[in-house]
């Protein structure tokens, strides 16, 4: 059981040369800061769509108060 060809220990292997080399309080600040990252493009996409529903309402209420043209509709005879 791998990952694209990849298999456990060798995903173990990677991990603690990593571990080696930056330090676990430095992975952890890494971690924090990729999840706040995350979190906020998050937000940040609820909020774009927040605002697309908000303009699409707007739209809406515009169209609706635009004005009526009332008349009459008549049709003339063709003459064969």
């Amino acid at each position: 059981m791998g990952f694209g060809g990849i298999s456990i220990w060798q995903l173990v292997i990677i991990l603690a040369i990593v571990l080696l080399l930056f330090g676990a309080k430095k992975l952890r600040n890494v971690g924090a800061d990729l999840g706040s990252a995350v979190k906020g493009f998050k937000g940040a996409m609820k909020e774009g769509a927040a605002e697309d529903k908000d303009k699409e309402s707007d739209k809406i209420t515009e169209n609706s108060t635009s004005q009526t043209i009332e008349g009459e509709v008549t049709k003339e005879k063709e003459n064969t």
